[in-house]
């Protein structure tokens, strides 16, 4: 797994700059833990990664071809269920009865074939998680994966990332400071 580095990384929007040479190299296969209050540019720097955004400067090297990701909104597909969600991106290696693990393993057995528009906001971060963690990547970003989640759900959901992601390089913002504690993660202040 290769080092995923930036190298003075800079965002403006019109007059307001949110990066101003970023500048760092996330380890191939390490947890990294991204904090900073709203506005400080922890979403910019993962679209950016994601290639969602171009950054106005700067050098990115070690990207990987393959990333999954949990975005700030779950962006599911409403009329399907969590299944078909995670059906839609993973590949066809991964089986239903895998998902349906996953699925399991975060506490949501027995919704797995409702629609996500009948679930609970909490219940629907845990389906955009479960398909991040099930999609071929070698790289996984997680936007505020806890959002939304009570403490023994958050405690269920670390340990079901913890698991699945050995040997992936994964980044994650939070508010929480209990979060990368829990993940074994460095941490990065914007």
């Amino acid at each position: 797994m290769k080092d995923l580095t930036l190298t003075n990384i800079s965002k403006s929007f019109g007059e307001k700059q949110v990066l101003c040479g970023f500048t760092h190299c996330f380890k191939g296969g390490s947890r990294t833990c991204i904090m900073g209050a709203s506005g400080k540019g922890k979403t910019t720097l993962f679209n950016i990664i994601l290639g969602i955004i171009k950054a106005d400067s700067g050098i990115i090297s070690g990207l990987p071809e393959r990333i999954s990701a949990v975005f700030q909104e779950d962006r599911l597909s409403e009329p399907f269920s969590a299944v078909a969600n995670i059906k839609a991106v993973v590949p066809k290696s991964v089986s239903e009865s895998e998902m349906l693990s996953c699925l399991a393993e975060l506490g949501l057995q027995g919704s797995e074939h409702l629609p996500v528009s009948e679930l609970s906001g909490g219940m629907r971060r845990r389906v955009a998680v479960a398909r991040a963690l099930l999609a071929e990547s070698e790289l996984i970003v997680l936007d505020e994966p806890f959002k939304g989640l009570d403490d023994a759900m958050r405690e269920q959901v670390i340990s079901v990332i913890l698991s699945r992601t050995k040997g992936k390089t994964l980044i994650f913002a939070t508010h929480d400071t209990r979060d990368p504690i829990a993940l074994s993660a460095e941490l990065l202040e914007l």
